[in-house]
């Protein structure tokens, strides 16, 4: 699996087990019925990066050199151990969302109940952090409350600050069937016209950045416009009295945002009928992403898109970040337990066998964080901030600084810069679980042998934590289903409640959607009780879409928040924090291509390769002093990357736009973060166009 949708692979072993001879969409498996996207399917089976099929370790000549997986672990742990006996938290422990739900919960194991760190993270907060702090503080957990059966049932589809047709194409593909159907409408909201919104019927593009503007100015037109949903309001939120005195004019706010009033009476339409919000990193990328993402949920409580067919739904990235929302001890504990909660402190604690103080009581700096404490040793597991960070040639002196043990399958940056190599399992490979964005848990299975010297991740994060801290584990290299059933346990009576799933269960079934307490349950629409269900299924048979059914009359809503209400926000647009102007005119931005994830390494191999920089044709020609035989040097304050020019119309003037995937982009970032969710601010930054060196 490639992202979060959680497509059902089947895979086909080589004839001599080693490698994948195949991979199809699985026809079985209830999430995606046999739909799988092109890009997944061959990153799965023959993906270009290169492999890392032995350990390696830095020589005194300075070059890695390879060693035995003995030799290796030794350099690793003697290196950890070190750092870990000086003063403060001297050890920072990576992860991702390219993990299993087992090896990201034994990684957490070793971060807080074997070093007790606080510098301890993951690649996910580089996308998904706003949208999780965003639901916490709605609804009082976290994940969206929707599900792939909701997008057969809207009757708009708004997407905001994502690009699902490059990102998340079987979803894509279920939401443009449905938007096809009448009286169905897609709506994107992006300053790119990205390909999602070459599909839509209306395309509404703010200024970049601006994006709680405009959704207050949507929000204050509901209200002149008497169109919120009052019954709902008053029985199931609280705060949206004071959401009301703080709204803005709607004609300031839009014009803030770069759009008409047409613009905003467009989406005040849309989310006036049963509308799904989707979001993604356009909304969580900013300094203020989770007031953003809160303002979206806003939108939904304030016209009762709180009900099955509706809803906030924000699109997971990666293919486990909601595993490792759940199991990683990252931002809270397993089964989303509150991290500061004494009682799920002394939990953890008891089950991990660990004294209580060990535990760090705050969960940490976030990534951009971790890098500015400047650590002694660095354990990146499956992740790779040498070229994922912002400011990323602040966090290469840092790493080149410190004691690195890289964990990874492919070749990297960050592995370029280690002391230690230890070379790793990836899907196909892999026993464990993921999770998909909608919190379908479905078993990973292994269809072909390890290659070379590689070993899987939750063996390698056993043995080593049981190196450095005896008794932690019960094996060296642990069972994948106990880990899962310690981890399952630690949920049980949580929102997040895992401790009904079970290997045989997903065995029989493919996949399980938590909350499911036990074996007979499952999780559905979160917060909303049902009335008397009235309608037809409709689920469209010929397009596969999935549906909800009309949820009828009545119903009821409960939060698992202090007064059981969903709660309204306050938060108002700010200055971007790094605005243009004379010496940098020109804003960047930065998203995916369609062939492509993460940083690249498995579709760009070992060569990062060309630089394309899309500008508006406009822009060029602003520029054209700048370009030299079609290339051209984008430089922020921060750094300076070359990059050949690519005119594009869908690009607005003002902008550049480069990939996410290639190491040189993140030369340029900026490290701002949000206050709240700790998530950096990739999508803006000031820059200008100079002549390539």
């Amino acid at each position: 699996m490639r992202c979060a949708v959680g497509c059902g692979f089947a895979q086909r072993a080589a004839g001599d087990g080693s490698g994948l001879a195949a991979v199809t969409g699985d026809v079985d498996h209830p999430v995606t019925d046999g739909l799988a996207c092109s890009r997944g399917i061959e990153e799965t089976r023959n993906p270009d990066g290169e492999r890392l099929l032995e350990p390696l370790v830095r020589a005194e000549s300075g070059a890695l050199e390879p060693a035995t997986w003995e030799d290796a672990l030794a350099r690793a742990v003697d290196g950890l151990r070190d750092a870990h006996a000086r003063p403060g938290d001297a050890v920072a422990v990576l992860g991702s969302g390219q993990q299993t739900t087992e090896a990201a919960y034994a990684l957490g194991k070793v971060a807080r109940g074997g070093f007790g760190t606080e510098l301890y993270d993951a690649n996910t907060t580089l996308c998904m952090a706003s949208a999780v702090t965003a639901y916490y503080q709605a609804f009082g957990s976290d994940a969206p409350p929707c599900t792939y059966e909701d997008v057969g049932a809207a009757e708009r589809h708004v997407v905001w600050g994502a690009n699902p047709a490059v990102a998340h194409p079987v979803l894509f593909r279920w939401l443009s069937t449905a938007a096809n159907a009448d009286g169905v409408e897609l709506v994107v909201v992006d300053p790119v016209r990205t390909a999602t919104a070459e599909r839509a019927d209306r395309h509404v593009a703010p200024e970049p950045g601006m994006d709680l503007a405009l959704a207050r100015a949507v929000l204050a037109r509901l209200v002149e416009t008497d169109r919120v949903d009052d019954a709902f309001v008053d029985a199931a939120t609280d705060g949206f009295a004071e959401l009301v005195d703080a709204l803005p004019a709607v004609a300031d706010a839009a014009a803030d945002a770069g759009v008409t009033a047409a613009d905003v009476e467009v989406l005040a339409d849309a989310v006036d009928r049963r509308a799904l919000v989707y979001w993604g990193m356009g909304v969580n990328q900013h300094v203020q992403g989770t007031e953003i993402a809160r303002a979206l949920v806003d939108l939904t409580l304030a016209s009762g898109n709180l009900r099955p067919g509706s809803g906030p739904f924000s699109l997971t990235g990666q293919a486990n970040s909601m595993g490792a929302r759940t199991a990683a001890s990252k931002g809270t504990w397993p089964g989303h337990r509150p991290f500061d909660d004494p009682e799920s402190r002394r939990l953890v604690a008891d089950a991990w066998g660990v004294p209580v103080e060990r535990l760090p009581d705050d969960p940490g700096p976030g990534p951009v964080g971790v890098f500015e404490a400047e650590p002694d040793a660095v354990w990146t597991v499956a992740t790779n901030p040498a070229a994922g960070m912002p400011d990323a040639d602040r966090v290469r002196a840092v790493l080149a600084d410190a004691f690195v043990v890289a964990q990874d399958a492919f070749r990297t940056e960050t592995t370029a810069l280690a002391d230690v190599v230890l070379p790793a399992a990836t899907w196909g490979e892999s026993e464990g679980t993921a999770t998909n964005m909608e919190r379908s848990i479905s078993r990973v299975r292994a269809a072909t042998a390890l290659p070379g010297d590689a070993r899987g991740d939750l063996e390698t994060i056993a043995t080593v934590g049981s190196r450095l801290f005896p008794g932690l584990f019960a094996s060296p290299s642990p069972d994948p289903e106990a880990v899962f059933d310690e981890f399952a346990a630690l949920t049980a009576g949580t929102p997040a409640d895992c401790s009904g799933v079970t290997y045989d269960r997903l065995d029989r079934t493919l996949a399980v959607r938590w909350p499911a307490s036990d074996e007979a349950s499952a999780g559905g629409y979160r917060y909303y009780e049902p009335g008397a269900v009235g309608g037809e299924d409709e689920t469209d048979p010929d397009a596969s879409v999935p549906a909800a059914d009309d949820e009828g009359s009545g119903g009821s809503w409960s939060f698992p928040t202090a007064s059981g209400n969903a709660q309204f926000s306050t938060g108002q647009q700010s200055p971007l924090p790094e605005p243009v102007g004379d010496a940098y005119p020109l804003t960047l931005t930065t998203a995916r291509r369609p062939e492509a994830y993460n940083t690249g390494v498995r579709s760009r191999g070992g060569d990062a390769g060309e630089l394309v920089a899309r500008v508006h044709p406009e822009t060029a020609a602003a520029h054209a002093d700048a370009v030299r035989d079609g290339r051209v040097a984008v430089a922020s304050r921060r750094g300076t990357a070359t990059a050949t020019v690519a005119r594009d119309a869908a690009v607005a003037e003002g902008m550049v736009w480069l990939p996410i995937h290639h190491p040189s982009t993140n030369e340029l970032t900026l490290s701002a973060v949000d206050p709240q969710s700790k998530e950096p601010h990739f999508k803006q930054c000031a820059v200008r166009l100079d002549p390539p060196d």
